[in-house]
């Protein structure tokens, strides 16, 4: 479990060196964005696995990547990662702000992250880390403000790189905000509860209220939006893990093993043990 630093704590808000994280979560390269919404500078070549998918990450890119996210981080030569770290809480000052936080940028629905050009160079950030420690010694009011512009300065940034399509299903917010926190909750806590009527209840809107959401922004039923996301892990889990399908079905929450053969052979036609020889050939 990443160890949040202090400033994260105290402000909702950090910026650092990914070497600093690491070296602060105990060399451990694997985190958990938690309930914050990450943004990192590339300036050197890196792999990073998010979710268990693996991405080729090239110098000059900026990555956006939302909450409860798992997070692992390949080495890189030198200092050139940076991990802006914040809360809605923090970066929220205005509806335009909490639009910029539902939007595809930390929500891709297409994947678990999204990856904008960024043609910035390395001196700059250097340079940036130090001018922000410098607000943060002598005045914490003006290091909230300058990070804040920081971080609408990226977003705005990337936004040059989303597909119009992409933007113009942003367009209801009140509909994004609520499927965006749906999938969060989903993201936490699909192990332990896979009924709509939970998630609906969670965010204090009926089942059918959430559904009519979701088909409107994703153009499916939040039913449908669970069973992918469920059967999206079970294939992850089968594919990438050396578990048993015992042990598979009993992390993944099932009450048995063959509640969740069904599950399998409902959704994929195959059974557990076909996908797992598949999966191995």
């Amino acid at each position: 479990m990443y160890i949040l630093t202090d400033e994260l704590k105290h402000l909702g808000f950090s910026v650092n060196t990914l070497s600093a994280l690491i070296q602060k979560n105990k060399g451990i390269r694997r985190f958990n964005t938690l309930d914050y919404f990450c943004i990192c500078i590339i300036t050197k070549d890196i792999d990073l696995e998010v979710e268990t998918i693996l991405y080729h990450i090239r110098c000059g890119h900026i990555i956006f990547i939302g909450p409860q996210k798992q997070v692992c981080f390949g080495k890189s030569e030198g200092e050139g990662i940076y991990v802006i770290s914040f809360s809605s809480s923090f970066y929220e000052q205005s509806s335009k702000d909490s639009l910029f936080l539902n939007s595809q940028l930390f929500f891709n629905y297409r994947a678990d992250i999204f990856i904008a050009p960024f043609s910035d160079v390395e001196n700059e950030w250097v340079l940036f880390i130090k001018r922000m420690k410098n607000f943060q010694l002598n005045d914490e009011s003006l290091y909230i403000s300058a990070a804040h512009n920081a971080i609408e300065r990226l977003i705005l940034d990337a936004f040059l790189y989303m597909p119009s399509d992409e933007i113009n299903r942003d367009i209801n917010f009140d509909y994004l905000y609520y499927v965006n926190r749906f999938k969060v909750l989903l993201q936490r806590d699909f192990k332990k509860n896979k009924k709509v009527s939970y998630y609906a209840g969670k965010l204090n809107i009926s089942s059918r209220k959430l559904t009519e959401m979701t088909e409107y922004i994703l153009g499916k039923t939040a039913k449908h939006i669970i069973i992918e996301k469920i059967l999206g892990e079970c294939k992850k889990s089968l594919h990438f893990s050396n578990h048993t399908i015992s042990e598979i079905s009993y992390n993944l929450g099932f009450s048995n093993e063959g509640n969740f053969s069904n599950f399998i052979k409902k959704h994929t036609g195959k059974t557990p043990s076909e996908l797992k020889i598949v999966s191995k050939a």
